[in-house]
């Protein structure tokens, strides 16, 4: 058995192994930071239920593709949609267009998904954030993330007309958008 200056000894050292793995662990490669003038919007990356839109995500993050884009369309209630470098609901990437990867997740507040026109297999790099249970979406859009912090900063975002189907005047933009494993 040990002695009372054997336990002492040994606590420090099991805790101090016991940490470093924690330590050693880098920020999750399926984490994105999108940072918006109310504050920081952390979504968690699925990639079990959309790999291929998720590594366009990721690769079009890394490109610093996102940072100063708008939030072009804003429906209360409904969702924050951006990613459309023009600023128009019709601008794309250079990158090819994505075959739909529909699931059973039901599209619900905070749930990210992908914008497509009438061609379901016409994702790009446009996507949108929903602000409310959408379950119309479901079966119909590719849900690729979920916001797991920061819909107080989502909710902010500045709200379109809804006679224009939520195009926003003077919008609000993507401040810096990041993978997490790269945040500085």
């Amino acid at each position: 058995m040990l002695d009372r200056r054997q336990i002492l000894a040994v606590v420090p050292a099991t805790l101090a192994l016991a940490a470093a793995p924690a330590l050693a662990q880098s920020p999750d490669a399926n984490t994105i930071y999108l940072d918006t003038k109310y504050g920081r919007v952390v979504i968690e990356l699925r990639p079990d239920l959309a790999p291929k839109h998720v590594a366009q995500i990721k690769a079009l993050t890394k490109k610093g593709f996102y940072n100063g884009v708008k939030f072009h369309r804003v429906i209360a209630g409904f969702m924050a949609q951006t990613g459309d470098p023009t600023g128009t609901g019709t601008g794309k990437s250079d990158l090819p267009d994505l075959p739909a990867e529909f699931t059973d997740i039901p599209f619900k507040r905070g749930t990210v998904g992908m914008a497509r026109s009438q061609d379901v297999n016409s994702a790009n790099s446009q996507f949108f954030i929903c602000l409310g249970d959408a379950d119309f979406l479901n079966g119909k859009y590719t849900v690729f993330g979920e916001v797991v912090s920061g819909m107080d900063a989502v909710d902010k975002i500045k709200k379109g007309s809804e006679a224009d189907n939520g195009q926003v005047v003077n919008p609000d933009k993507i401040v810096k958008m990041q993978l997490a494993a790269d945040a500085k």
